[in-house]
């Protein structure tokens, strides 16, 4: 389980139980919370009709008294009263009065009239001076049925003249309840999604430096030329220099290994050569057509050691960097004319036809040094593979991926099936049809390394009774040093 995940579950195991907790107990305080609001109404409700009911003690509360037709008139009353989302629509109040002895005077059910309701809690504390109150339910099995009682003295100049206590169903808070809930729960839910949200986004933050600095170990191992993220924490920036530091070293041992390596072995060839003719000189009777044919070739032998030297110092220095230094808009067709007119003998010698189809138009960003060099040897293998008289066609196009594809076919023998997969490797080389020598091997090898380097790709094909075709193809914007998309593994 990576690290973000576990930081997102444990945020959520938070975040979630903690909501959770905060909103049951709100919702499990609800009612009683809602009981004692209404309670504080009754308390109010009951003094003030005690007060009231005073003023009627002398003529009575039996049936067709002033308070009782008050009272009849009271719950026969149509109500339309919208109290934010639920209509009331009855009233639903209960109002009896005891005498001091706590004899029911008066009561909506007639068949109460008379009975002893002194042992009733409201009444009962009520006579003695306390605060009463009780909720008694009609059905002991339903709650819903439970009515809220508040009991006031009715006070008259010879004190104490009875009780008055009113009540009120509980099941009338029931809706409100219901409501107060749902809107908990829904406000409950946003606060949770705002919170995972939250914690997706910590767990990010938390992660991402790692997650770079993850991605660019991984890209190293694969081979890849990568930029060292810039970390924005000290510890991870500390980590990430010293993985830098550590990629440099080890690719510093195994670049100098395999070019000692191979650079052994490449130099073997001509020096022996050279060996060879300088014993062969040393011969006193050696005819002087024969001395002057050992002469040229330690001279050839020695232009292509400084070719093999020229050209793997170019390389090393394009496969040592990481990014590209300077970008510019560039002219395809005046580099490639520059190139050619650069290489005129060599085609004039050969006498070659050069076609070039190349819009005047067509740019796109590069760093010219380098784009200049891979053209260069690009040109420099058509022209080597070209039979005399041959033909070479030039063209480049704007692709829909917003790529550049230059393309250079020439006419000449195929590429063999095993040698197209290695004709871009370090010191692979075929014989030249006209000389069957081989170049340094390097050419190509730069050209896939300045491809890499610009984002690009560069690929050799066959082309039935046409010769052999080399794409090289680059972005037409370079992002500011950009690393490449994978680096080139030597066999």
């Amino acid at each position: 389980m990576s690290l973000g995940l576990r930081v997102f579950i444990a945020w959520f195991l938070l975040a979630g139980v903690g909501t959770l907790l905060f909103y049951n107990s709100i919702i499990n305080q609800l009612p009683s919370s809602m009981r004692q609001a209404s309670e504080e109404v009754l308390v109010d409700s009951s003094h003030l009709l005690a007060e009231l009911s005073a003023l009627h003690w002398d003529s009575g509360f039996a049936p067709g008294s002033p308070f009782s037709e008050a009272l009849a008139r009271y719950r026969q009353r149509p109500l339309q009263a919208l109290i934010w989302s639920r209509e009331k629509s009855q009233t639903e109040l209960v109002v009896y009065i005891t005498d001091h002895q706590g004899k029911v005077l008066f009561h909506p059910e007639p068949s109460l009239i008379g009975e002893d309701f002194s042992d009733w809690r409201d009444v009962a504390l009520t006579l003695r001076g306390e605060y009463g109150a009780r909720t008694t339910r009609i059905d002991p099995e339903d709650e819903s049925t439970s009515y809220m009682y508040v009991a006031a003295p009715i006070m008259g100049s010879e004190g104490l003249l009875g009780v008055l206590s009113i009540g009120q169903p509980t099941a009338s808070l029931q809706p409100f309840i219901t409501l107060a809930n749902a809107h908990f729960w829904q406000r409950g839910g946003l606060i949770l999604l705002t919170a995972l949200l939250l914690g997706g986004g910590i767990a990010y933050w938390l992660t991402h430096s790692i997650r770079r600095l993850v991605n660019y170990v991984e890209r190293v191992r694969n081979g890849e030329r990568a930029s060292l993220p810039v970390m924005g924490e000290p510890e991870l920036d500390r980590l990430a220099q010293a993985t830098e530091a550590m990629r440099e070293e080890i690719d510093g041992k195994a670049y100098v290994e395999n070019y000692v390596h191979t650079l052994t072995h490449e130099m073997k060839s001509p020096l022996s050569a050279i060996r060879g003719a300088a014993e062969l000189l040393q011969e006193s009777d050696l005819p002087e057509a024969a001395r002057q044919r050992f002469t040229r070739n330690i001279d050839a032998e020695s232009a292509r050691l400084q070719r093999l030297i020229d050209r793997l110092l170019s390389l090393a220095s394009v496969e040592k960097r990481q990014h590209l230094d300077s970008i510019e808009p560039l002219d395809l067709r005046a580099l490639l004319n520059q190139e050619l007119q650069a290489k005129q003998s060599l085609i004039s010698r050969k006498h070659l036809q050069i076609e070039l189809q190349v819009s005047a138009q067509l740019q796109l960003q590069a760093e010219r040094f380098l784009l200049e060099q891979a053209l260069s040897n690009l040109l420099d293998n058509a022209i080597d593979f070209t039979p005399a008289g041959g033909r070479i066609l030039i063209s480049a196009e704007a692709t829909a991926e917003k790529q550049i594809r230059i393309s250079i076919l020439n006419e000449g023998p195929a590429v063999p099936d095993y040698a197209i997969e290695r004709v871009f490797e370090r010191f692979y080389s075929l014989p030249r049809p006209d000389s069957q020598r081989k170049s340094t091997g390097l050419g190509l090898s730069l050209v896939h390394e300045v491809a890499q380097l610009h984002r690009g790709r560069v690929q050799l094909c066959n082309v039935p009774d046409q010769g052999v075709r080399v794409d090289l193809v680059l972005p037409r914007e370079q992002l500011d040093k950009a690393p490449p998309a994978r680096r080139h593994q030597d066999s």
